[in-house]
């Protein structure tokens, strides 16, 4: 074997592995969340990108909370955060959400794992439309804890979420 044979042998090897480390599942849809940063599981080159029906396939959670952007109370539905977070494997200490009018928060990680925060992508079982705060938004459940009833926790709210980087 020559050194042409050796180094093409090595340029398919390592196209290979490459591909292997960007193998998470792949997406089919629109991507409406994509998620970067501090991330171990990527399924494109800078980051994961998860459709609607990526979102529908982890567990499911709901609950009807009122916030203070309604009068009534809304009943959300969507993964928990901390389960999108365990599909990327994040690894970070917090997350900038940024939404769709480039509105950003701040998040600690460790709200995820707190609270029951979802990403929901419905509301009263109505896929969420852009022009009413689609087509995802980061909820707390506000009634289930007295906590989260304050400005800090409302601030970490969004609304047209788009992405999520990990820092």
């Amino acid at each position: 074997m020559n050194i042409k044979h050796i180094f093409a042998s090595t340029l398919v090897l390592l196209s290979l592995l490459m591909g292997a480390a960007l193998a998470g599942p792949a997406f089919s849809g629109k991507a409406i969340l994509t998620v970067s940063g501090k991330i171990d599981e990527k399924n494109q080159a800078n980051g994961f990108a998860l459709d609607l029906e990526m979102l529908e396939k982890l567990p499911q959670q709901n609950f009807s909370t009122l916030t203070p952007w309604d009068k009534k109370p809304i009943k959300f539905t969507g993964p928990l955060l901390r389960d999108v977070l365990a599909l990327v494997k994040a690894n970070g200490t917090r997350i900038k959400a940024i939404a769709l009018n480039d509105y950003q928060t701040s998040i600690p990680i460790s709200d995820a794992t707190r609270f029951n925060v979802i990403v929901a992508y419905k509301m009263n079982d109505e896929t969420i439309p852009v022009k009413t705060k689609g087509p995802l938004f980061i909820v707390y459940p506000y009634d289930q804890d007295e906590t989260l009833r304050s400005t800090v926790y409302y601030e970490r709210s969004a609304w047209q979420l788009k992405a999520l980087i990990i820092e």
